[in-house]
């Protein structure tokens, strides 16, 4: 119970030890689901228009790649961002950077693999129409997108969520920094062992706080335009 007021007293108080690795992880995160929209969304809708050699292996591989455990990701990035790897020139390794590409790489299968299921469904719909005015392959790309922007908000929430949760690939990647490269869940976890409770449920409380207010909107936004549609 003291735990518990300890930690409301420093989220009201606004205690800049918490705020500080609170936008740090939003700043990570955000960023991540935004390089990993720009890379999945036209991966998903490519997979979900073209038909090529290959296409039902990969689109496998990617379903596959929504489970990839975090740490063999982190592992990885680890080994191309060191001195002895193919990026280690550019000397990002526990740095913010390193940690955005590594959630990157975690979230570009989930939202492209979610993506093209909702395009391809929409496709179905669409196909005819589309065909007969002679829409060409990246016009039809972007206007399914576009029709289908509200329900591939779902894809960019289950993207966010599966970033801002992560633990394991930012704790390699990042180095746990106190100050420079910690975020609320590394933060959570180190506090938790270290026994300092007011710290870490304040951080478990915002990062609630954050993720339902985000789907809280997300379905607001869902429910307006399926009633404006309507």
């Amino acid at each position: 119970m003291v735990d518990s007021l300890s930690a409301w007293e420093m989220i009201v108080r606004g205690d800049a030890t918490l705020y500080a690795i609170v936008w740090l992880s939003l700043g990570v995160s955000l960023s991540a689901v935004a390089i990993a929209t720009c890379a999945g969304l036209p991966l998903g809708a490519a997979l979900a228009l073209v038909r090529f050699r290959g296409r039902t292996g990969l689109i496998v591989l990617l379903n596959g790649f929504m489970g990839l455990p975090p740490v063999v990701v982190g592992l990885a990035v680890f080994l191309l961002l060191s001195r002895s790897g193919p990026l280690g020139a550019f000397g990002i390794l526990f740095t913010p950077s390193a940690m955005v590409m590594a959630q990157s790489l975690l979230v570009i299968p989930i939202i492209a693999s979610l993506s093209r299921q909702t395009i391809e469904d929409l496709w179905q719909e669409y196909r005819d129409e589309l065909t007969a005015m002679n829409v060409g392959p990246v016009s039809r790309m972007a206007t399914l997108i576009w029709d289908s922007r509200f329900s591939l908000i779902t894809a960019l929430l289950a993207g966010f969520g599966r970033a801002a949760a992560e633990v394991g690939t930012v704790m390699i990647v990042g180095g746990n920094i106190d100050g420079f490269t910690r975020t609320m869940t590394t933060t959570i976890a180190l506090e938790t062992s270290k026994g300092n409770l007011p710290l870490a449920m304040g951080l478990g409380m915002i990062l609630m706080a954050l993720i339902l207010a985000i789907n809280a909107a997300a379905w607001g936004v869902r429910a307006w335009s399926v009633e404006r549609a309507g």
